[in-house]
């Protein structure tokens, strides 16, 4: 039975996958490195910055300058303050579901607590949310998940996820939890996740159906 639902953010909970894709493609390129938005989504969905950028030091053939993450981290946080909408469905997907939620996410505690409180969901989580940079653990490692299980006191057996990267998947998977992979209707994602992921759903107002399902 069902105790405990952990939620990843970004693409999640909050729609910020085109808009930081964007700003680390176009601050990739002014660098030197032509990345496209389309290929930055793919390449670095549910990765840690520091894997994004030796992505892009790889294809540079040498480091970025040393302003580069800050640069990216100040872009992306304008950009979201502007344009940052929470993810079609979860506030009234989180008011059905009867179990504790929590958020277990790779992004620095900064950008959850920013993107959470522009999209009126942090309240919802506020004093469960567990930032990768805090735990020192990254997704696809499970020791975020692992620490986010003991921490709120539920066995990881009872515990579902909801991801939509298979960084998150991976993880969730190695630390003995039941997963969802949410795809939100891209065929490209649903694509990805189907090869490891046996759930999948497509919209966020079927995610208290399921839960249902699995609570009971």
């Amino acid at each position: 039975m069902t105790e405990l639902v952990i939620f990843d953010s970004d693409g999640v909970l909050v729609d910020s996958e085109i808009i930081a894709s964007t700003v680390l493609a176009r601050t990739a390129s002014q660098e030197g490195a032509a990345i496209g938005v389309e290929e930055a989504i793919r390449s670095f969905r549910g990765l840690k910055m520091a894997d994004c950028v030796r992505v892009i030091e790889r294809r540079l053939g040498r480091d970025v300058r040393e302003t580069f993450v800050a640069d990216v981290r100040r872009a992306t946080a304008l950009a979201f303050d502007a344009e940052l909408k929470a993810v079609d469905g979860i506030h009234a997907a989180l008011a059905e579901i009867t179990v504790p939620v929590c958020v277990a996410s790779n992004g620095p505690m900064s950008k959850l607590t920013h993107t959470l409180g522009l999209t009126k969901l942090l309240g919802r989580f506020e004093g469960r949310i567990f930032s990768a940079y805090e735990v020192g653990s990254w997704k696809p490692d499970p020791g975020l998940f692992l620490h986010a299980a003991q921490t709120m006191g539920v066995h990881p057996s009872r515990r579902i996820v909801v991801e939509d990267s298979a960084s998150g998947i991976y993880a969730a998977k190695a630390a003995g939890m039941r997963v969802l992979g949410f795809t939100g209707s891209d065929p490209e994602v649903e694509l990805e996740l189907g090869a490891i992921c046996e759930d999948l759903f497509h919209r966020m107002r079927d995610l208290p159906a399921l839960l249902q399902d699995r609570i009971e």
